[in-house]
């Protein structure tokens, strides 16, 4: 079992990935292999909607992060997606490569369970959270529940290791990941397969 973990913070060992690295301990503690994968301090490309990707089965753009998650994204059995909260939002790094992978690549993360992590100081965490979440609703993957919104308080890693209520509820998040795989797992071995999907229909609004 491999969990893919993205840190969308540009600080390497900040808040978000003392949260992740809190969820990873529990990950591998129930058996998993958890990756920590750091998106970087290098500027990072937007999508521009050119639907080259489409014919290319990548981003067009080569130079930085985003192909290189998609490939991991292939093997992996769940994802977690973790952002710092500046303005009530998901950072602008990490919203441009979730844009990317799952336009490029989302043929990978469909149907895999998937987690949104946050960290702020002191606000704009929900709606953080609800910004991430929605790339895993249009993608069809089941959204790991825990006992609570999963975020994280501090202005430093040392401060978020006092978020004692903040960290149980990842290492929550965690088993719920686990125990959510083993049931999809299980239910394949039984012959139970997922939902047939239907051929995607279009309706544009404005004719």
């Amino acid at each position: 079992m491999y969990i893919l973990l993205l840190n969308g913070s540009a600080r390497e060992k900040g808040c978000t990935y003392t949260a992740l690295s809190e969820v990873a301990g529990e990950l591998e503690k129930g058996g998993a292999r958890a990756e920590i994968f750091q998106i970087g301090s290098q500027p990072l490309q937007g999508c521009i909607s050119c639907r080259a990707c489409q014919k290319l089965d990548r981003c067009t753009f080569d130079g930085d992060v985003v192909n290189t998650f998609v490939k991991k994204a292939q093997t992996a059995d769940g994802f977690i997606f973790g952002t710092p909260v500046y303005y009530a939002n998901p950072n602008g790094s990490v919203l441009a490569v979730m844009d990317r992978i799952f336009f490029s690549g989302g043929k990978w993360f469909a149907g895999k369970p998937a987690a949104a992590v946050a960290s702020a100081r002191r606000a704009g965490t929900t709606s953080a959270l609800d910004s991430l979440q929605k790339f895993f609703q249009i993608s069809g993957m089941p959204m790991v529940p825990a006992r609570y919104w999963p975020m994280v308080f501090g202005n430093s890693p040392d401060e978020v290791a006092q978020d004692k209520e903040g960290l149980q509820n990842l290492r929550i998040l965690a088993r719920q990941m686990i125990y959510m795989i083993r049931t999809q797992q299980a239910a394949k071995e039984a012959g139970i397969e997922a939902p047939e999907a239907e051929p995607k229909v279009w309706t544009n609004f404005i004719r």
